[in-house]
């Protein structure tokens, strides 16, 4: 009972948190995953992602996908949210950003396997994509989508879906 109290304290989840001004300061919560002995994909979509252009101050918007296959913890989605909110105001180029998350991501969760899928809206002539941290041996095992089955998000019909399954 102990350790569950203890969890609870600290977690965000459950009560009022500030909002972090920056990626950095950003809190990413685990739990742990019940189910650690299966299997199983868990996709998490930010469908109104948004950072700064490092060089024209202007924002950037992308829609990004977040699938995993857990081990021993679960990301704690209000911790997701606040994170991906952190980055409203941080300025970086997008391959950045996305690798970034990808990255603080892995490190936190240590999950068996995650690819994260950014895709950014354009912003002059050109979309472009940024997927990170997949490996050679998709889990379709798991129900990891397939391209013909992956569902395509309003805004981001025509990105270029360069490295995806």
């Amino acid at each position: 009972m102990m350790a569950k109290k203890s969890l609870q304290k600290s977690l965000q989840l459950g009560r009022a948190v500030e909002w972090p001004d920056s990626p950095e300061k950003a809190q990413l919560d685990r739990v742990p995953n019940p189910q650690a002995d299966t299997n199983y994909l868990v996709r998490f979509t930010a469908p109104e992602f948004t950072s700064i252009c490092p060089v024209t101050g202007q924002p950037d918007f992308a829609h990004l996908m977040i699938d995993y296959v857990p081990g021993q913890w679960l990301l704690e989605s209000k911790s997701l949210k606040l994170y991906v909110a952190s980055f409203r105001n941080h300025g970086a180029f997008h391959e950045d950003c996305t690798v970034m998350i990808g990255k603080r991501i892995a490190a936190e969760i240590k999950p068996k396997w995650l690819r994260i899928g950014g895709y950014w809206y354009p912003r002059g002539a050109a979309s472009r994509s940024t997927c990170s941290g997949r490996p050679a041996n998709s889990p379709t095992a798991c129900g990891y989508p397939t391209r013909a089955s992956r569902p395509i998000a309003a805004g981001v019909r025509h990105a270029k879906r360069s490295g995806m399954a």
